[in-house]
């Protein structure tokens, strides 16, 4: 098998800009890059302050060195011997993480701004470079020629590959079976044989097992995402190594899943013919390991999963048996505690196998102390079913274990090794099991995949961890198009004005250009047309179309095709250069030139792509790797359980719910497994995320299953919707650092019948620094979103339509998962249906604005209130703080902010506490709804109301709207005012106006502008005594200014 090792390479394009240097007003620049103590160095560029290099740098990448580290360092100095400098001068460096870096296929040219070597150092410029990750195969060394004495002919030499696994299996069973018949039945179990087969269930196996490779695809993932880009690679055998490379051991058969029931019986009442009572295996003990009680040991999870409740589980896993009485296909059955669960059948190879593992809640009070594990030959005509429990099947033996002396199973502990046991109670010949049993918690590497009580065995039901997939925009810019005036008849181009068309489709977005008017059949646009593209872009293609708007219907003259694979990437605004394409008819077989059309194609990394509302986005971070900056911190969840939830349908004439968790953020999803029929589930499960902006929000939503369980009655259940019970959001910004929050949250939904509670969740958040200080409040200097958005900004429109069609990607992908994440779930926790018109949200909206404007109206009370003398000590004051601010000016400025300073203190002894705020039903204006208006919310587009509702809606809007219209028209009025005060609308007015204004001017001349200011305070801050009630004269001379409502119509 061919080994390969990875490489950096460096790509040193250009640079532009460069400071002069050589004392003529130009400089002669190389590079030199450093990485993992290998320097290599660029040609000289004579004499030129924008070079122009086209140079490719490799190295090698090694194991991570505390000496080196995993910083690409690249200078650019001045050749002093070109030019009359006698030495070599720094025009600029560029320091860059080895976590930027992406592999081959996603690199793009980037610019990157030269920084400074130490303070008093002058630069400018920026240089470009792609850098990017490649794997170079190895072929490995031929072996060595075989020694004199060794040579024989061709056609004696035996093979060189390893002895068949059949044939070690066969020889390590044949030894095992001879130890078991020389030894008392009853005695311990022999040891493992060594030809052992990896284990296909998820766990571990043993130390002396060798592990199967993982696949091609695996391994390459794991490459990519989890090797540091520091590691070391794989090396090549040594030339002395004579040992032939063994091929890859096939990779082991897909287990079925496990079938499980609920015994209608106790567990005495399955016979178990030869066994007189249970009585458990003895086995060698450990004082670390081994306890009959809990409570007397230390917590399982030393670190992960502290923010929930341990849960305690019993483990079972059935590998395989040998020597068995029966030639068809056995099944395990484990009782424990009133549960019978089977298992699926074996799988007949040089063993019985199975590798399943099962876990038995152990927290209930009334948990069985006896564990038993029976094997049996069911019927070769039907499979495993509740009916055919004893009656149908042969038994072949059994095993029973005292829970009391089950292993308490640390997790920094190696996982628990299967031992053989031999079988009781099914004749002469029994045959041995393969098995391991310990008692651990939902931190055990076996519980995500096992088979567990509390999800009734259904596979859909586990707990998963979901990728959304990377999304680019992908910008089209259409040019021209030449050569198309021929394909039009003389007469038509003669006569007509022909409008072309462009149309562009990727996957079902559907854009087009507007109508270009030509007649010498060479329309030019000049227009952008993004779309949104997922990765990977292999079996993608961006379909062209052009088209000709008739009076009568379209005419499609051509269509061009363009594989995503072959567009560029760009993560900056550069300009991309533009290609021609030619146009085919798409109705010939053979390819027929139909003209060509100027494009310019780019993938634009530089941007966020949206898949949320922009106020609760979980990540704002750019499309392209290289330009993410590190994290900040990680925020962790625990997702503890749900309490008194509503029961959603009804199963056998029973309300049930089977509820499940689904929480995001960034491009990471989890879901908790499913909890079958229970109204207070308890997940216990806990996740991490990586924060790479504290301005962001985390959503955790709540859903009922319809797959938990296979109704027979009603099969088309299964194909429902997932029913929303409600969803949370926590912002991160508002918790404290290192604080756990563990709080109970309402689950409220807005149902056409009204709010209604689902029920309560409980979770556990902390969000924890990663970074220094002064790092973490940089953060908040920082635009949210991408330089590109700010650079090249996408319209509010754009963005709507290209955020529903991330949204519609994201949950298209995500429901090709296994389980499947379903579109509803994933449209509910992105908030895809939540821009519909809501007059409640108006209304909502409103009242904030009215509690915003609330402070200004409070200060506008105040300033009343003194100038009415109703606290003459506050009034008295204020004439001293008037004439303190009018004689000394400058302490206005020092004055207003050590007041804000003092509210912002006074305020801190009244900071919340509490859990981070929810959803506020009050402020939603969701208790108390219209239902008409609630109707009018929940109904579609187009609407499916009737004729009458609908009049009923649009006569309310026109109500509505006719309040606005005056609104509007007194703002506009207000202005126009303003402008006839130098119009000369109203001779009169305007004549006073600048009078006044020529007065003001001559008495600032000659009184100083502290005493008119001091005046003023005084005047408007008199006494009552001194006022009347009517309104003052300049706001009876504002409002006598004409406007030009009088012109309305």
């Amino acid at each position: 098998m061919a080994s390969s090792t990875r490489k950096l390479i460096v790509e040193v394009i250009d640079a532009r800009e460069l400071l002069p240097k050589d004392g003529h007003g130009t400089s002669s620049p190389y590079v030199i890059v450093d990485y993992y103590g290998q320097r290599k160095r660029t040609k000289t560029v004579a004499r030129d302050l924008n070079p122009t290099w086209n140079e490719l740098l490799d190295f090698n990448v090694g194991k991570p060195s505390d000496v080196f580290g995993d910083v690409l360092e690249l200078d650019v100095y001045h050749d002093k011997s070109l030019g009359p400098t006698t030495r070599t001068n720094f025009l600029g460096r560029v320091r860059l993480s080895s976590g930027q870096f992406v592999t081959k296929g996603e690199e793009a040219l980037i610019y990157y701004p030269l920084e400074k070597k130490h303070l008093f150092s002058w630069v400018q410029g920026k240089i470009g470079l792609k850098i990017y990750f490649v794997d170079e195969p190895v072929a490995p060394p031929p072996p060595p020629p075989p020694a004199a004495e060794d040579v024989k002919p061709p056609d004696e030499i035996p093979p060189t590959e390893p002895q068949p696994a059949d044939q070690e299996a066969k020889t390590a069973e044949t030894a095992a079976d001879t130890n078991a018949g020389n030894s008392d039945p009853s005695a311990e179990a022999a040891p493992a044989p060594p030809a052992e087969k990896p284990s296909d269930g998820g766990d571990k196996p043993s130390e002396d097992q060798p592990q199967a490779p993982p696949s091609a695809p695996e391994s390459a993932a794991a490459e990519k995402d989890n090797t540091a880009p520091g590691s070391d690679a794989p090396p090549p055998p040594e030339e002395g190594d004579g040992v032939p490379m063994e091929p890859p051991p096939p990779p082991p058969p897909i287990l079925p899943e496990a079938k499980a029931f609920t015994a209608t019986r106790s567990v005495s009442e399955i016979n178990m013919t030869g066994l007189k009572g249970p009585r458990p295996i003895s086995r060698a003990a450990s004082v670390s390991s081994f306890t009959s009680d809990l409570s007397d040991t230390v917590p399982i999870e030393r670190s992960a999963f502290d923010l929930v409740n341990k849960m305690h589980y019993l483990f079972v896993r059935v590998v395989k048996a040998r020597s068995l009485p029966t030639k068809g296909n056995p099944i395990v059955k484990i009782a424990v505690s009133g549960c019978v669960v089977g298992s699926s059948p074996a799988r007949k190879m040089q063993f019985f196998e199975w590798d399943q593992t099962f876990a038995f809640g152990r927290d209930s009070p009334d948990f069985s102390t006896i564990l038993e594990v029976s094997v049996w030959d069911p019927p070769r005509s039907s499979a495993a079913t509740p009916a055919s429990d004893v009656a149908g099947h042969n038994f072949l033996g059994g095993i029973c274990f005292d829970v009391s002396e089950i292993p308490l199973r640390d997790p920094p502990d190696s996982p628990l090794a299967p031992q053989w046991y031999r079988l009781e109670g099914g004749g002469a010949h029994s045959g041995d099991l393969m098995l391991a049993t310990w008692v651990g918690t939902q931190a055990d590497e076996s519980f995500p995949d096992a088979w567990k009580t509390d999800t009734a065995g259904n596979p859909n039901s586990r707990s998963k961890v979901y990728q959304s997939p990377k999304l680019w925009y992908l910008r089209l810019t259409v040019l021209e198009a030449q050569d198309i005036l021929p394909l039009i008849p003389s007469r038509q181009s003669s006569s007509l004005t022909l409008h072309f068309q462009i149309k562009a489709q990727l996957g079902f977005q559907m854009l087009k250009t507007r109508p270009a008017v030509n007649r010498n059949g060479s329309p030019s646009w000049n227009e952008d047309l993004v779309f949104v593209a997922a990765e990977p872009f292999a079996d993608q293609q961006l379909i062209i179309f052009l088209e000709s708007k008739q009076p009568k219907e379209s005419v499609r003259f051509g269509i061009a095709t363009i594989p995503l694979t072959s567009i560029e990437r760009r993560v900056d605004d550069r300009q991309i250069a533009a290609r021609w394409f030619s146009l085919d008819d798409p109705n010939a077989e053979k390819r027929i030139y139909k003209g060509r059309l100027q494009l310019r194609v780019c993938f634009d990394g530089g941007y966020h792509v949206m898949d949320e509302a922009a106020h609760v986005c979980s990540d704002y971070r750019p499309t392209a790797r290289q330009l993410w900056k590190p994290s900040v911190g990680t925020v962790e969840l625990g997702i503890v359980g749900c309490r008194n939830l509503l029961p959603m349908k009804t199963i056998n004439g029973k309300g049930s719910t089977d509820a499940y968790a689904v929480a995001k953020y960034g491009n990471k999803w989890v879901r908790t497994r499913t909890i079958s029929d229970s109204l207070d589930p308890k997940w216990n499960e806990q996740y991490t995320w990586r924060v790479y902006d504290p301005s962001t929000v985390l959503t955790v939503g709540v859903f009922d299953s319809w797959e938990a369980f296979d109704v027979d009655a009603a099969p088309k259940e299964s194909v429902r919707a997932d029913f929303r019970l409600g969803k949370v959001r926590i912002r991160v910004s508002t918790l404290q650092m290192g604080t756990v929050y563990k709080n109970t949250y309402p689950l409220m939904m807005l149902t056409p019948a009204g709010l209604k509670k689902m029920g309560e969740i409980e979770l556990a958040v902390r969000f924890v620094r990663s970074t220094g200080t002064l790092d973490f409040l940089h953060v908040y200097s920082q635009p949210l979103l991408p330089v590109m958005h700010h650079i090249r900004p996408l319209g509010l429109a754009q963005l709507e339509m290209l955020r529903s069609a991330a949204v519609k990607i994201v949950a298209a992908h995500l429901t090709r998962s296994e389980p499947p994440l379903r579109r509803e779930v994933v449209s509910y926790i992105l908030d895809a249906d939540s821009h519909g018109f809501s007059m409640r949200k108006v209304r909502a909206n409103w009242i904030r604005i009215v509690r915003v404007v609330a402070g200004v109206d409070d200060v506008v009370k105040w300033v009343n209130d003194t100038r009415a003398w109703r606290k003459p000590s506050a009034t008295v004051l204020v004439h001293a703080l008037v004439v303190m601010l009018v004689w000394y000016p400058d302490l206005i400025i020092p004055a207003l902010a050590f007041y804000l300073f003092v509210v912002g203190a006074w305020n801190y002894r009244f900071r919340g506490r509490e859990p981070p705020a929810q959803f506020d039903p009050k402020l939603s204006m969701a208790e108390a709804i219209d239902r008409d208006e609630l109707e009018e919310e929940f109904d579609g587009m187009p609407s499916g109301s009737g004729n009458e509702v609908v009049r009923a809606r649009y006569d309310k809007l026109r109500n509505i709207g006719a309040r606005l219209q005056t609104v509007l028209g007194d703002i506009a009025t207000q202005g126009e005012r303003m402008q006839a005060l130098v119009t000369w609308r109203d001779p009169r007015a305007t004549a006073i106006f600048v009078g006044l204004c020529l007065l003001v001017a001559l008495l600032s001349y000659v009184v100083p502008s502290k005493m008119v200011a001091m005046a003023f305070g005084f005047y408007y801050l008199r006494h009552p005594i001194f006022r009347d009630g009517m309104p003052s004269p300049a706001l009876n001379f504002f409002r006598r200014l004409p406007s030009l409502s009088d012109r309305i119509m």
